[in-house]
């Protein structure tokens, strides 16, 4: 994995599925946590980070997705547990098999990160304001594609309430 401390800093390589359909987006949780974010994980090493979508994708929930264009490439730069991180995510369009038992709107699924549950569940694009969705640009990003790849950079000085040594975006 991308993910090293040098001089006090966190650097998290970090690679993001954007997966909306018919009004909805895939958003994702750990059993524990009380935010929501876009599923993903971390980069290897000589590993592309479309290449390491898929592969987190078949290791989470254990379905292929096809990865498309390139929408943002994100830079947060927060503090967790204090300490300084820096994170560079790469956000993808992504869609699912249409035999994925994913598509489904009425359920939520599990997944598994590690051994830690993961709670994966569509959200309609319209209700995304009220949540605790990480990094928060997504609630309005999500619901207008861009149209070609952005470059967001964000910066916090407060600590997050995240919980758990996964590492999530702002």
């Amino acid at each position: 994995m991308i993910d090293f401390t040098r001089n006090g800093i966190r650097f998290i390589h970090r690679t993001v599925g954007v997966a909306v359909n018919d009004g909805y987006a895939l958003l994702h949780r750990g059993e524990w946590d009380d935010f929501w974010s876009l599923p993903g994980g971390r980069v290897e090493m000589h590993e592309t980070t479309a290449e390491a979508l898929v592969r987190e994708m078949r290791e989470e929930i254990s379905t292929y997705v096809n990865v498309g264009r390139l929408l943002w490439v994100v830079e947060s730069l927060f503090e967790h547990n204090n300490q300084a991180c820096h994170e560079l995510g790469f956000y993808y369009r992504i869609t699912l098999p249409t035999d994925s038992p994913f598509h489904s709107i009425e359920r939520s699924f599990i997944g598994d990160e590690s051994g830690i549950p993961l709670i994966y569940r569509w959200f309609p694009l319209d209700a995304l304001e009220p949540l605790v969705l990480y990094p928060a640009f997504l609630k309005t990003g999500i619901q207008r594609l861009p149209q070609s790849t952005e470059h967001v950079i964000i910066r916090t000085t407060d600590t997050l309430p995240i919980s758990g040594d996964v590492p999530r975006d702002l």
